[in-house]
């Protein structure tokens, strides 16, 4: 969703229609943030798990989508799912559709080749491991004709004041994460909050529900200085957390790509799953406030099939091999410490 979102704003110049004539198919997932990051836009939200799972939803979902009659439909992502994005194209049925070329392997190639053949035009927008911002651009400048040069992500979002109590200036570490292989060690994540508490900073610590690695308490008892936000915010909550922080550590998660995106200074640390696919950001539109921190193994272009830790709950070697000095050094420049 943020990597797409500034390019979004090219396509009403580009099919002269106006913002309110464009409708997004989005994610429950970010259902509630939705309204106001595509403000004058319409807006379809499709809960995605029940989508993947539930035959009568996603017929349900299927007839709405056949409704809203588009002139255009147009998917260009490329690491995607067929049963996702590529039958929603099909499901609206509309005069032309228009789709990026995806990432296909033997498993999914019966799939995505009958959808790509019920589809208009396919673009190109280049081999793996191609960034997914450069994607977009490049899935518009081949429509345009003409290059539009790909812009870094940037979101607008409301002014107002975090769920915390007034006090010193806060760093937000964001430990957790959906695959417990990109969990940088709960350990290192309280090493950088020791060294940062020491140079007067507090430490808010944020994750979903299911996403508590450890007990900050083990280490730091009922220092104040410590602020336990996980499972205790909606997502506009968390936005506006870190909205307000001076510097955000993150895994490779949704949070790390928002806070980039809100321009906070903000160190995300990197596996070698699909490296270069959506991090590390590329120079040409790497911000200022963004710094990755990874340690470059031969086993990098995974694609997560990682045989290298013992059971699911491991933490993937290219991430725990992550030292703690260089995340520390990140962010320590991004800080001026």
């Amino acid at each position: 969703m943020v990597l797409f979102r500034r390019s979004l704003d090219e396509y009403a110049d580009l099919f002269g229609v106006e913002i309110s004539n464009i409708t997004v198919l989005g994610c429950k997932s970010w259902g509630t943030i939705a309204a106001e990051i595509f403000a004058g836009y319409r807006l379809f939200i499709i809960d995605e798990h029940a989508f993947a799972r539930r035959f009568f939803y996603r017929f349900g979902i299927g007839l709405m989508v056949r409704q809203i009659a588009p002139a255009v439909t147009i998917c260009d992502s490329y690491l995607r799912r067929a049963l996702m994005s590529d039958s929603l194209l099909w499901m609206a049925a509309a005069p032309k559709s228009i789709t990026s070329l995806p990432f296909i392997n033997e498993p999914t190639r019966t799939e995505f080749t009958y959808y790509l053949s019920q589809v208009d035009q396919i673009v190109d927008t280049g081999t793996y491991p191609t960034h997914e911002i450069t994607r977009h651009y490049r899935f518009l400048s081949n429509y345009a004709g003409k290059e539009i040069p790909p812009k870094p992500p940037k979101i607008i979002w409301r002014e107002k004041s975090p769920p915390l109590r007034d006090g010193a200036p806060y760093v937000v570490l964001n430990p957790g994460s959906n695959e417990f292989g990109r969990r940088w060690p709960f350990e290192n994540y309280m090493n950088i909050a020791e060294r940062l508490m020491a140079k007067g900073r507090r430490v808010v610590i944020v994750g979903g529900p299911g996403e508590r690695p450890g007990d900050y308490r083990q280490r730091f008892g009922d220092d104040e200085r410590a602020i336990d936000l996980i499972g205790k915010t909606s997502v506009p909550e968390l936005l506006d957390v870190l909205n307000h922080a001076t510097c955000v550590i993150s895994n490779d998660t949704g949070p790390a790509h928002l806070s980039i995106a809100l321009e906070t200074p903000t160190v995300v640390v990197v596996g070698g799953g699909h490296f270069g696919s959506f991090v590390p950001y590329p120079r040409e539109i790497c911000p200022p406030n963004a710094k990755f921190a990874f340690e470059e193994m031969p086993c990098y272009h995974c694609f997560w099939r990682c045989n290298k830790r013992d059971s699911k709950f491991d933490v993937f070697p290219c991430v725990s091999e992550v030292g703690v000095d260089k995340v520390w050094r990140y962010t320590s420049e991004l800080l001026n410490l």
